[in-house]
């Protein structure tokens, strides 16, 4: 068998070099070489062979479809961010800052996997064995029969992976493997880019469930190529503050389920327990209302979730500020526009800070009225009723446009003990809901009468 060699491809033409050069030969495009492995293989035995094997060419109409076989983790919070459960031969990429609870998480889902019958494998390149074993016994996992393999190359790995074929396999994480086929260091681009086509690979063709763990750099973005995203089945972030018990799973790309779902975990001595009532975690502990606190319901995926908006309006100076944690900053400062055109409260002169309790990130528009009223509550010293909510996202001409899923989200709230809204008159049910009390708006203004009313 002919022995691989590095070259360099050029990321514009093509064109290949034996060595590195600041400027292709070909096309004298600058910093465009890329390292690269030639293989010396037949054509058959390529290193860029397809996932699958070639198939003939067919109308999609006549392919027969087959719902895809889902095995659960054990944990239903992980399980509702993948899609019900792992997929056979699926490969999911999970992200996070260092200490959030990854290796954590996984080594108790492949626990519970193993335990329920499913072959596992712990691969390690960041510890030993003897330290896995330690973090195994301090999360109460005495007697665990998972397999592990403290190893960072590549070739090994697959071997191991070939010749114990486990249902489900975790690579912590993907940025230590190297492969002998590179000589650059594990980390770097073409190593993250090549370790994990081929670990890919190894998942489609074996039937294996891969999870690679992977960092995150400075920004918060996972680190190394993007197109290592583009090439997994499913994109996890772990997120969460370190100083709080509380962490949260984000799907952001998922090809067997909904993205944007969310699973709650609370970090235990035990290790990370999923949190049945995330609302809770969003809500206020208040005896009594106070002035500034609106609670909202949001979708985070399939999942309403109350979350409790804070205002804190305080006189400012001359160039007063507009800070916002959890929500888009730019649209607070239109929201303030728009409250002071269409609503006549005025904050030119006022230092505005807005939070979403617990850390959590709303993305959505139909936080916008929750907003407006909380920031108006502050402002005029007076809180807003007990067991109000509201929701609605509002435009720039004072409208307040409905919200997907209204009544699933009016719905949750009643079930949690709320007792009066103020949503969008498009989101208004046909049908009473038992307790509680619904004013439908349709504009800004008509939303801060009833709540003037209320008072």
């Amino acid at each position: 068998m002919a022995k691989d060699k590095t070259i360099y491809t050029c990321n514009e033409c093509g064109g290949t070099s034996p060595k590195w050069l600041g400027k292709c030969p070909h096309c004298n495009a600058w910093n465009t070489l890329i390292e690269s492995v030639a293989s010396g293989d037949a054509p058959a035995k390529n290193r860029f062979a397809s996932l699958a094997k070639t198939a003939e060419v067919t109308v999609l109409s006549d392919i027969e479809a087959q719902d895809v076989e889902r095995t659960p983790t054990g944990h239903e919070e992980l399980d509702r961010v993948l899609g019900g459960g792992m997929v056979e031969g699926g490969v999911v990429l999970i992200g996070g800052d260092p200490g959030i609870g990854k290796s954590t998480l996984l080594l108790q889902a492949l626990d519970s996997l193993q335990r329920s019958g499913k072959s596992t494998l712990y691969v390690t390149g960041e510890e030993s064995g003897a330290q896995v074993a330690l973090r195994s016994r301090r999360l109460g996992l005495d007697h665990s029969q998972v397999k592990v393999l403290a190893e960072i190359q590549l070739e090994k790995i697959l071997a191991t992976l070939e010749a114990n074929r486990p249902d489900v396999a975790v690579i912590d994480s993907i940025q230590t493997v190297y492969s002998e086929q590179l000589t650059s260091a594990p980390g770097s681009v073409a190593q993250v880019r090549e370790c994990a086509a081929h670990l890919t690979r190894a998942a489609k063709a074996s039937g294996t469930a891969i999870v690679l763990v992977g960092h995150v750099t400075k920004e918060g973005a996972l680190a190394g190529p993007r197109v290592l995203e583009h090439m997994v089945d499913t994109v996890l972030y772990f997120e969460g503050d370190t100083h709080s018990q509380f962490r949260l799973v984000r799907a952001i790309k998922n090809r067997f389920g909904a993205v944007n779902e969310i699973g709650v975990f609370a970090m235990t001595e035990k290790g990370l327990k999923g949190v049945s009532n995330p609302s809770a975690i969003f809500l206020s502990q208040h005896a009594e209302p106070v002035p500034g606190s609106c609670v909202m319901v949001t979708l985070e995926g399939t999942r309403p979730l109350l979350v409790e908006i804070q205002a804190l309006v305080d006189t400012g100076g001359p160039s007063p500020r507009r800070l916002s944690v959890g929500l888009d900053k730019d649209r607070l400062a239109m929201l303030l526009a728009v409250l002071h055109r269409h609503a006549g409260v005025a904050c030119m002169d006022q230092d505005v800070f807005i939070n979403a309790v617990g850390g959590v990130r709303i993305g959505e528009p139909a936080a916008d009225l929750a907003v407006m009223l909380s920031i108006t509550s502050s402002l005029r010293g007076k809180p807003l009723p007990k067991g109000f909510i509201a929701f609605g996202e509002v435009g720039l001409a004072g409208e307040v446009r409905p919200a997907p899923r209204g009544q699933e989200r009016l719905k949750e709230a009643a079930k949690l003990g709320f007792t009066m809204a103020v949503v969008p008159k498009a989101n208004a049910p046909k049908k009473p809901i038992e307790g509680m009390t619904i004013h439908a708006v349709d504009r800004v203004d008509e939303a801060m009468n009833v709540v003037r009313g209320l008072g």
